[in-house]
């Protein structure tokens, strides 16, 4: 999976985490890193930060899904409050997740939205 936040701390927890969990982990601490990453390299989930400066989660989404991207996504976030949710959900999200996130939250929601492989 790509993980893309651009705080450096984050970045590598959630790369160690989702690697302890027996993930291939790719991560990327600018939005602008992760199509190029892409370009190269198939991912099957898109953890990405939601506050990022520049192009936010929102934006990189949009960008991923416009260059055929289908892999599914997880909003990983400081803005917890429900309408956070319903707006992350809303652009295509497939799950939101407020930071700071725990271990076992992390690996379980990212195990939802997995493709099963035979």
């Amino acid at each position: 999976m790509l993980v893309v936040d651009d705080d450096l701390d984050g970045l590598e927890l959630a790369r160690v985490i989702l690697a302890g969990a027996g993930a291939d982990v790719r991560a990327c601490a600018s939005a602008s890193a992760a199509p190029e990453t892409l370009s190269t390299w198939q991912a099957d989930v898109l953890p990405l930060d939601i506050e990022m400066p520049g192009e936010d989660g929102y934006m990189l989404l949009r960008q991923l899904r416009a260059a055929g991207h289908r892999a599914p996504a997880v909003a990983l976030t400081a803005y917890g409050r429900g309408e956070d949710k319903k707006r992350a959900l809303a652009a295509g999200f497939d799950l939101h997740l407020a930071k700071p996130v725990d271990p076992a939250a992390l690996t379980s929601a990212i195990a939802k939205v997995a493709p099963r492989r035979a």
